[in-house]
């Protein structure tokens, strides 16, 4: 079996709990652009509770582009500006200081395609995680895979249905928890900063 979704800025939790339990990921990057998605956007909590951080885009929300040619605006300093809130939000967190280093020189990598960038925040959790998920970037064509071997989630994860529509949530234990509560489906990343080592057991165990 194998799990069909697009392409996705450091996912959800959701995300990587599915990825793990299929372990075999195709990220159709051949789809076109969607606005108002996780292709570009993740979701990070402070204090005051979620922040939304945005990839800004060449040509705007409203192209008509496939994601594999969606371009970043690096003329806007997005990756400081990301790294100072994931910083900011997260310094206090028991495991952030064991990853800054390293989150620290991928925000400082320049990357023009979005779908790379992608790739490569998806890949560096992967191995933080230390789990075993084979990722494609080929192109999807239904019927060539075969009947009931893809799972197609393909714009399925969104920030208005993860709210309503993935109801079980992982559940562990959050900076910010005891002032304004347990915020489900953030990105994967308050789950690294969080839990450390063991956030990719916890993946696991909800597989």
């Amino acid at each position: 079996m194998k799990l069909l979704v697009e392409s996705q800025y450091f996912p959800p939790v959701t995300l990587f709990r599915m990825s793990i339990r299929f372990s075999n990921v195709n990220f159709d990057i051949y789809e076109p652009w969607r606005k108002m998605s996780f292709r570009n956007r993740c979701v990070v909590v402070g204090s005051n509770g979620p922040i939304n951080l945005s990839i800004p885009v060449v040509e705007g929300r409203e192209q008509k582009k496939l994601m594999k040619e969606v371009m970043i605006d690096n003329q806007k300093p997005w990756q400081s500006q990301h790294f100072k809130t994931i910083t900011s939000c997260y310094n206090r967190s028991p495991w952030f200081s064991f990853f800054e280093p390293e989150l620290d020189a991928l925000y400082r990598q320049p990357v023009d395609r979005l779908s790379d960038w992608n790739r490569i925040c998806f890949e560096w959790v992967t191995k933080k995680l230390g789990v075993a998920i084979y990722v494609d970037y080929s192109q999807y064509v239904p019927g060539k895979n075969g009947q009931g071997e893809v799972v197609d989630w393909r714009n399925k994860l969104t920030p208005k249905s993860i709210k309503n529509e993935f109801p079980d949530p992982v559940k562990y234990h959050q900076v910010f928890e005891d002032r304004i509560g347990f915020i489900p489906n953030l990105s994967v990343l308050d789950l690294l900063f969080c839990e450390g080592k063991n956030a990719g057991r916890i993946l696991s165990a909800g597989a």
